[in-house]
């Protein structure tokens, strides 16, 4: 009776530990590891016994590199990371084009603002500068008007300040 290289998991396998004379068991599949082969050992001319022999890692084979193993973790980051990155790329180009920054779509279309020149006296306000200039119209909605052409920042004002005021 020749033995194979490559047995299957439920053949006979003598165990060591059994009587001379008694009938091998098969063993159940599961008590053999996946990464065991049964091979034929002689140990005299006229006996030959099967036993498991391990085969070797994949991480020990020379010339091959070992397979990267990623945990559920590092998938998520390894596939997440860019697809987030992509995304805010993508909003940020689609924000830049569609942006209406756009004073007008042609120059003809830009108008200059008219403007005059005031000199803040101590104790003026803009609240008072704007209603001096354009009495018509509400002191806020003139307030903000000299404050973008002025950029001013807090909407403070200084005596002997210089500030463009909008004109009818």
């Amino acid at each position: 009776m020749s033995a194979s290289p490559a047995m299957s998991a439920s053949t006979a396998v003598p165990s060591p530990h059994t009587q001379p004379g008694a009938v091998p068991q098969p063993r159940a599949k599961t008590q053999l590891r996946a990464k065991t082969q049964l091979r034929a050992v002689p140990q005299s001319p006229a006996k030959t016994q099967l036993r498991a022999v391990p085969q070797p890692r994949a991480e020990s084979r020379p010339g091959k590199p070992p397979r990267l193993r990623l945990t559920r973790r590092g998938r998520i980051v390894l596939i997440g990371l860019p697809l987030v990155l992509l995304a805010a790329l993508i909003l940020s180009l689609a924000g830049l084009l569609n942006s209406p920054a756009k004073a007008a779509d042609t120059a003809s279309g830009l108008t200059v603002t008219p403007a005059v020149s005031v000199t803040v006296q101590p104790g003026e306000s803009l609240w008072a500068i704007a209603g001096k200039v354009d009495p018509d119209r509400d002191p806020r909605d003139v307030i903000a008007d000299i404050v973008q052409l002025n950029d001013l920042q807090a909407g403070k004002v200084m005596p002997g300040q210089q500030l463009f005021v909008p004109h009818k």
